[in-house]
């Protein structure tokens, strides 16, 4: 299932505005689009491994972009949003990004946009909680720019064998990912509600 969907995304990945494209996922990533960008960002690396820099870059920016825009709604918008959000499956994240904020400000941010956390809940609980500007902006540059630019750099050091590699195995990362999801779903929900 996984590997029909990347070879799709590396089929598209050659089209003209591929590079527009992933602009828009890792911008809409940051606030409320639940696909990470790696799953559109990877195969355009391999597809075209020249680029790999080019494509950490803007990917980097336009999340870090996008994730000013959560910060925002968080700050100044909650309450356009706090409905939807308490129905939605990011509620049990948000809620422990706002504690988490209070204990470890910037290294919340930094670890939440190195890893596959959802980003999104964190850029919006940065703003409601009021994390200052600053701290916010250099914990997500530094954090976003680290996943992008390490996959662009295994790209460009191992090119056709680390493509190989995650071809071969992006059928167990999906699913990872999606068991991932459903454990932190069912702890949010069962084991640690509220």
């Amino acid at each position: 299932m996984f590997k029909k969907l990347y070879d799709s995304v590396l089929v598209l990945s050659g089209h003209p505005r591929a590079p527009q494209y992933l602009v828009g996922v890792s911008f809409a990533e940051s606030i409320f689009f639940p696909i990470p960008t790696d799953v559109m960002l990877l195969p355009m690396m391999v597809a075209k491994p020249a680029k790999a820099w080019w494509f950490a870059f803007i990917c980097t920016a336009a999340s870090v972009a996008g994730g000013l825009v959560g910060y925002a709604l968080g700050r100044w918008g909650f309450g356009l949003i706090e409905v939807w959000l308490q129905t939605s499956m990011y509620h049990g994240a948000f809620l422990q990004a706002t504690e988490a904020f209070d204990r470890w400000g910037f290294w919340v941010i930094l670890v939440a946009g190195f890893t596959p956390i959802p980003f999104k809940a964190f850029t919006l609980a940065a703003g409601v909680v009021g994390m200052p500007f600053l701290p916010f902006l250099a914990g997500s540059v530094v954090g976003r720019s680290a996943r992008y630019f390490l996959e662009a750099a295994i790209i460009r050091l191992w090119g056709d064998a680390a493509a190989s590699h995650i071809r071969r195995w992006v059928d167990w990362i999906g699913w990872g990912v999606i068991i991932a999801i459903v454990i932190l779903i069912a702890y949010l929900t069962f084991l640690h509600p509220g």
